[in-house]
């Protein structure tokens, strides 16, 4: 368990992907929260306005901002650092580790639904 938590550790720590998770939380909605602070600093009503809707609907319950966040980071961290071939391999790892796991539950499931065909 310590050991996983050291691969995620590592990999969510590396300067490549904090910065392009930075930069994909810019284009998702930092943009709003700096222009809120812009519109109330120079009293710009309108872009109060925008800012304000955009973060009341990041803010509630169904916003998928943070899976859209999450991969921009990624196409950004494979666009601007097509050499960073060690946090892509750890990211390919958790992806196959996750297949893995999936595949197995699959085939659990479907087990038991051969047992279950049996016992009728």
């Amino acid at each position: 368990m310590k050991e996983k938590l050291a691969k995620i550790k590592d990999f969510l720590l590396n300067p490549h992907l904090l910065l392009c998770v930075g930069i994909a939380w810019l284009i998702t909605n930092g943009w709003a929260y700096i222009a809120l602070g812009i519109g109330t600093y120079y009293g710009l009503t309108p872009l109060m306005t925008i800012a304000g809707v955009y973060l009341a609907v990041l803010w509630s319950p169904f916003c998928l901002e943070g899976i859209f966040t999450a991969l921009i980071a990624l196409f950004l961290l494979r666009h601007l650092f097509p050499d960073d071939t060690k946090t892509l391999e750890k990211l390919e790892d958790m992806r196959d580790e996750l297949s893995a796991k999936k595949q197995s539950r699959r085939l659990r499931r479907k087990g038991a639904a051969d047992i279950d065909d049996e016992i009728d």
